[in-house]
């Protein structure tokens, strides 16, 4: 493909292209003039300004011009202002479904669970009915479970139990963390211990020691923190003196 030629009444056209750039970003916008390029197509070139505003480094103005055929002086096409390799751009878009991250909901915020959410299964999924049964009947199974309070509509499904007993591990509720490699035993021998019931129950348990950073969460059995129950004081705290006013002994005394 022939490279396109220049126009040299456009590419003259200096003045005609800056009075453009000016009129879209300001006098104090626009700089030096770094060039002009011919574009593809006849008689169309495109001038480059230096951009002086703040926060656009590395981005210039682009004035393109066309001169029509047998025409004598060239027209603005656009005027635009366009980033260079070098400059600073913001972050590509990303659909607001794949940028939401573990923590991220916040109080007065709602999240939709999908409804084919592979986390979820129906709470009713373990009965009698064949797996073609007619959704009347469904229907009726779902109804009769609501009145009768016998479960949840969804309940944590096979792969949503594996999956969150993969983040927790590897997490910080893990046995990985510094702490629990400083601990002096495991939490699975720790008095504030209680285990979770089901299945994660033989992997996880909650902390009850409120001294503890890990009260009322999550830990793994081989997880620990130094507010172990068998850490145990050498001896014990300073003794009470005796009451300035023995109530026993006077009530013990009335009843002999």
């Amino acid at each position: 493909m022939a490279k396109p030629k220049l126009d040299a009444v456009a590419a003259a056209a200096v003045d005609l292209a800056r009075d453009a750039a000016v009129e879209v970003g300001g006098a104090d916008a626009v700089g030096d003039h770094l060039g002009v390029v011919a574009e593809s197509g006849d008689r169309l070139v495109t001038h480059s300004f230096a951009c002086l505003l703040p926060g656009y480094s590395d981005w210039q103005w682009a004035v393109t011009l066309v001169r029509a055929a047998r025409a004598k002086a060239p027209t603005v096409n656009e005027a635009v202002l366009v980033p260079m390799p070098e400059a600073l751009l913001a972050p590509a878009w990303v659909p607001w479904e794949d940028r939401i991250g573990p923590g991220d909901i916040a109080p007065g915020m709602l999240m939709a669970t999908p409804d084919n959410d592979p986390r979820l299964e129906p709470g009713f999924a373990s009965t009698d009915l064949p797996v073609d049964a007619d959704s009347a009947e469904w229907a009726q199974l779902r109804t009769t479970v609501a009145e009768l309070g016998l479960g949840r509509p969804r309940v944590l499904s096979r792969f949503g139990r594996d999956e969150a007993a993969e983040r927790w591990l590897d997490g910080p509720p893990g046995p990985g963390d510094e702490g629990s490699k400083e601990a002096p035993a495991p939490c699975m021998s720790c008095g504030y211990f209680v285990a979770l019931r089901g299945s994660l129950g033989t992997l996880f348990g909650a902390c009850t020691n409120q001294y503890s950073p890990w009260d009322g969460r999550v830990v793994a059995l081989e997880h620990g923190c130094g507010g172990h129950s068998d850490v145990v004081a050498g001896e014990r705290a300073k003794e009470l003196p005796e009451p300035v006013f023995d109530t026993i002994r006077i009530d013990e005394a009335l009843f002999d």
